[in-house]
């Protein structure tokens, strides 16, 4: 059974992630498309360095020219932000990547993207699934692998240098060259070397790089920027007095960042200070999205600039929608994607990495230094992120408690109001606030918490563990 989660269809190699299955997704789009009479303005294919990834991208690539879909292939291992820059710049119906983005190396999957680089909403993903779980391999219309290269719907594109020039155009570039910044680079084995190294190089800095080989096994690491997996690269900022470093998860959309101290600056630090940036530093207004489990920080500085801050489900295709619908400045979440008003409508960690790197140049300050000055302008909140493991079969009992009984613990504390518009989020009077939800893909519980300090967002996650028989 095929299924798309808030990040794209992914499933473990050899077993749902198979020639077969992708063939299906692929037909299913094609036939919607069709439907829609978009199938003549094409679609954008591209992969990361996952094992079967280039594959893959030739599998689609075979049922998009059965279907006379013209494809515009991008013929190397490249960003995910870029396939849906193209998909905008070329004016394409839709877009797919093969990658499956920050998950283990076992697994590998497709993302969608729709008209404007978008991704694809839930509308969309399970029309696209519904389709493909009903038709045969049969059904499928694919021309021959021999057929492929030169065909005439086909457009090989290798260069990355329009959407790179598109990231540079909107940086401040003499501003860091002259900053003489020295900068770490992990790109966790992914694709984001060439990219984010072009364009901090083209502003003068001095770039060192670690896990750049092609490795799809991702060094035996999670290739996800945490403060676990990155501690490589703090050892590396340290030993070579950097002045910060900067790391992508597999396909580049996501950003995790080591300070000048060697500190791991959790995505919510980054998102808050680089929207303080846009709003102080660069003039900007507006307002900012972030989902139900994002740091509140964001509103106290968005209410500090006459602003506001929108919370959204999570999946960053409502902060994308949300961006556009209020022409806000910046959209985040706390796992580490963000993006920035008048660039894609979708994550990009090569683009948030080099802003970021401009913000440290603008200011003449340490990067540990900026995060002391939010602190100080905004105060402190302090969050947990949990994951609680369960027996598969626990989950329709567990599912009956919380959403059906709404079977919630004693907080000890005021509680302002619930929400349960996606999961559950319990906003408590003192300012902090606890979500429930269950991951997509896994049998597991996710509790994120934050409060005005650790040792209470820690004792609520763990009554919520404890209430529900996982701790």
């Amino acid at each position: 059974m095929i299924n798309f989660g808030t990040g794209g269809w992914r499933e473990i190699i050899g077993d749902g992630f198979t020639r077969a299955n992708v063939r299906l997704i692929i037909q299913a789009l094609c036939d919607r498309m069709a439907a829609e009479g978009v199938a003549d303005r094409g679609v954008v294919v591209g992969h990361d360095r996952r094992f079967l990834s280039e594959e893959a991208s030739r599998w689609a690539v075979e049922v998009f020219l059965g279907n006379g879909v013209p494809v515009t292939l991008i013929a190397r291992a490249a960003p995910t932000p870029m396939f849906m820059w193209t998909v905008r710049d070329k004016d394409c119906a839709y877009g797919v990547a093969i990658t499956a983005s920050h998950n283990p190396a076992l697994y590998n999957g497709i993302k969608i993207f729709t008209e404007g680089g978008r991704d694809a909403e839930v509308a969309v993903t399970d029309a696209v699934a519904d389709r493909a779980n009903a038709l045969t391999d049969a059904q499928v219309r694919a021309v021959a692998p021999d057929e492929v290269d030169g065909h005439p719907l086909l457009t090989l594109q290798t260069s990355l240098n329009w959407y790179l020039d598109s990231i540079i155009d909107k940086l401040d570039m003499e501003t860091i060259r002259h900053r003489h910044l020295h900068i770490v680079l992990d790109p966790m084995f992914g694709v984001a070397q060439t990219s984010l190294q072009t364009v901090l190089m083209t502003a003068r800095c001095q770039v060192d790089v670690i896990n750049d080989r092609h490795d799809a096994l991702f060094g035996g690491r999670l290739p996800s920027p945490t403060a676990a997996t990155l501690e490589p690269l703090r050892q590396a900022v340290l030993e070579r007095r950097a002045d910060l470093g900067i790391a992508t998860d597999g396909d580049a959309d996501r950003l995790g960042i080591i300070d000048d101290e060697g500190h791991f600056l959790h995505p919510n630090q980054i998102l808050v200070l680089l929207y303080d940036y846009l709003l102080t530093g660069k003039g900007w207004t507006g307002p900012a999205v972030r989902n139900m489990s994002t740091t509140h920080l964001l509103d106290r500085v968005a209410e500090a600039h006459g602003e506001v801050c929108h919370e959204v489900p999570v999946g960053f295709k409502w902060i994308s929608s949300k961006m556009t619908e209020t022409d806000a400045v910046i959209g985040g979440e706390s796992s580490g994607g963000l993006t920035v008003r008048g660039h894609i409508a979708g994550k990009d960690g090569v683009y948030a990495g080099s802003l970021l790197v401009e913000m440290v140049a603008a200011s003449g300050k340490k990067l540990s230094e900026l995060y002391a000055d939010i602190l100080d302008k905004y105060g402190r909140l302090e969050m947990t992120e949990d994951a609680y493991h369960f027996e598969g079969e626990r989950k329709a009992d567990l599912e009956r408690r919380v959403f059906v009984d709404r079977d919630l613990p004693d907080f000890g504390l005021e509680v302002e109001r619930i929400g349960w518009e996606d999961g559950c989020k319990v906003y408590f009077a003192n300012g902090g606030w606890v979500t429930i939800r269950f991951s997509g893909t896994e049998p597991v519980l996710r509790v994120f918490c934050e409060m005005p300090t650790l040792e209470e967002a820690e004792r609520v996650s763990r009554r919520v563990a404890s209430h529900l028989g996982l701790a």
